[in-house]
């Protein structure tokens, strides 16, 4: 059985060192590129993460960071943050 017709794209840019980081990892599990590329952004990840969950637990501790930090000055009193 032959696999789909592939037809759509997906791109970015990136930098001459990125490219060459890319194509490093490519060649490590001997892959081409754009089977590589494929690979990490359909296959599921063993781990349940990737890059994308890493960058969204970042950005929910930051936002955690700053609520606790919010509720802290509050609780003290800190008239700056009274209406």
């Amino acid at each position: 059985m032959k696999p789909p017709l592939r037809t759509k794209s997906v791109g970015t840019k990136v930098s001459e060192e990125e490219f060459a980081a890319l194509e490093s990892r490519a060649r490590a599990r001997k892959l081409t590129l754009p089977e590589w590329v494929r690979a990490e952004l359909l296959e599921p990840r063993a781990d349940g993460g990737g890059a994308a969950d890493e960058v969204l637990l970042g950005e929910v501790l930051a936002l955690r960071t700053i609520l606790l930090n919010f509720m802290l000055k509050v609780g003290e009193g800190n008239p700056r943050h009274r209406n």
